[in-house]
């Protein structure tokens, strides 16, 4: 699914009016009706009392439009409209005289904090006051109205986007934006939905496909791309049934230093488990027998030193290697990733102490080769292109260093973010279970077990982090947030592949234990 700007959006609305033959009035009904539809199925004529609060543009008129619809349904509703300005949409008019034909008791109209409404905690809140097109901060009276609402336990549901957010730039005011319960949103998610500083505003949210132009839509660049079970499934190699370990690659994990040896372990076994035909483990001596007696599938190579690593010498060419983890950033071990960094042919994947090795020494991101996979969370991505003011600044410098070196960057996170050249990929799998240690090694075993394979490196960097956060879907599904290990993620990456074309959701198997 495509992520679009708000520009986009506007543009698609009037391509889809224009080549259908409709009346924006007609979209906004037809977007309404959607939004009617969900809210009845749900409530069955349950008469709970219903506050919409409407602005004065179109995200008003979408909110006027529901609730007419809403009314003439039986339901109980009252609608208010918060008259923040002398200006009105040309929709919103169309929408407030017909509200007029199905209840004698027209919106309230809101001008101060004086007409704020009582609201019980068993209310429902339909937040359609600013949509996509707010392009300043609410302030005054109607900042304190969004803060009224948030402070009420009534069930918010915002229409499109919550009031106060933006929809692909950052926010001016944390205070100013309603903290929606859920979000039913037009045709496309919006950025802002996936950003730590303003998804905490959009903790669930559905799209609503109201049936915008498909050509421009399918023709259109989009600011990111989400990637969801139908693109995961078209990564997928299928196997042959003549192949052999040899057809799917001998990849390195070079990992580890003393007390660290277990990130070698997770990676190694995750290159497994993403189906490498073969996978080597270049460590220190004090990790020979640790790999040896847990992973027994595993080569084992050491380091002529005990507890670091320190050269980096092996008989083979890998089909691709995944280094840093838990190696320390010790000179000695700066001089091996150098040494590598020179010789190797491999696609490559950089984490961890990898990745603060080439921040402490800039001098060795200009010998990246082509296409290297990095993969910071939040805090070794700062140490590489520096602090940011927010999101998006990030997402910029993060584009800017993807290009300057060539690198295929995953940004983990809650909504972990794979940025190549231009080009943004959005994961929808994962958890909070996942937040826990050795996650981040399992998915650099995982990227290097399909690199090995042959996948192309920014496709296999988005299908791991796909899978990577399915398999984490399941185990936390069978043993709670809390109880998640980066080993249950890795055993469970199986099953990820299996659910990547089950018809019907996993089921559980019993808990381990």
């Amino acid at each position: 699914m495509k992520i679009f700007s708000s520009e986009q959006l506007y543009e698609a609305d009037k391509i889809t009016t224009e080549k259908q033959e409709i009346a924006s009035i007609e979209l906004m009904e037809r977007a309404a009706t959607q939004i009617f539809s969900w809210l009845h199925e749900r409530m069955q004529g349950a008469q709970v009392p219903i506050h919409i609060f409407c602005g004065i543009g179109n995200n008003g008129g979408d909110g006027l439009a529901v609730g007419r619809l809403l009314i003439e349904s039986g339901y109980n509703v009252t609608m208010y409209v918060v008259n923040c300005s002398d200006k009105r949409s040309k929709n919103f008019l169309i929408n407030y005289d017909r509200v007029k034909n199905v209840t004698k008791s027209w919106p309230l109209l809101m001008t101060s904090e004086e007409d704020f409404p009582d609201i019980a905690d068993e209310d429902i809140i339909i937040d359609a006051i600013f949509g996509i097109g707010l392009n300043r901060c609410p302030g005054g009276w109607v900042k304190k109205l969004i803060q009224y609402l948030n402070g009420k336990k009534a069930f918010k549901l915002a229409i499109d986007i919550p009031s106060g957010l933006y929809a692909n730039e950052p926010m001016d005011d944390v205070e100013a934006v309603l903290k929606a319960n859920h979000t039913l949103t037009f045709q496309s998610p919006k950025m802002a939905f996936f950003l730590p500083e303003t998804g905490v505003f959009v903790p669930y949210f559905e799209v609503l496909n109201i049936g915008l132009d498909e050509e421009f839509i399918l023709s259109q660049e989009p600011l990111a791309q989400l990637i969801e079970k139908p693109e995961a499934q078209r990564f997928y190699k299928q196997r042959q049934k003549y192949d052999h370990k040899g057809t799917y690659g001998h990849a390195l994990i070079v990992a580890g230093s003393y007390g660290k040896i277990g990130a070698a372990f997770l990676s190694a076994k995750s290159v497994l488990r993403a189906g490498a035909g073969l996978v080597s483990c270049f460590i220190p001596e004090c990790g020979y027998a640790i790999i040896q007696s847990s992973l027994p599938e595993a080569m084992v190579i050491t380091d002529k030193e005990d507890d670091l690593i320190t050269d980096i010498k092996i008989n083979f060419t890998p089909s691709a290697i995944g280094i840093g983890m838990g190696i320390g950033t010790n000179k000695e071990t700066v001089a091996a990733l150098e040494k590598l960094l020179k010789e190797t042919k491999s696609p490559l994947v950089i984490d961890a102490d990898g990745l603060n090795c080439l921040a402490e020494n800039k001098s060795l991101l200009k010998l990246l080769p082509k296409n290297t996979v990095l993969t910071p969370h939040l805090g070794e991505l700062e140490r590489l292109v520096g602090k940011w003011k927010n999101d998006y600044d990030r997402i910029k410098k993060t584009k800017s260093f993807a290009k300057k070196y060539g690198a295929v960057m995953v940004v983990k996170g809650a909504n972990t973010m794979t940025v190549f050249e231009d080009k943004i990929y959005i994961n929808t799998t994962g958890n909070p279970g996942m937040a826990t240690a050795g996650s981040g090694d399992v998915l650099t075993g995982l990227i290097t077990g399909l690199l090995s394979q042959g996948y192309d490196p920014l496709l296999a960097s988005v299908f791991a982090v796909y899978l990577h956060g399915s398999a984490g879907n399941i185990a936390s599904q069978e043993i709670s947030f809390e109880a998640v290990m980066a080993s249950d993620i890795v055993d469970r990456i199986g099953l990820a592949f299996i659910e990547l074309f089950a018809q019907d959701p996993m089921p559980l198997s019993e808990p381990k234990e």
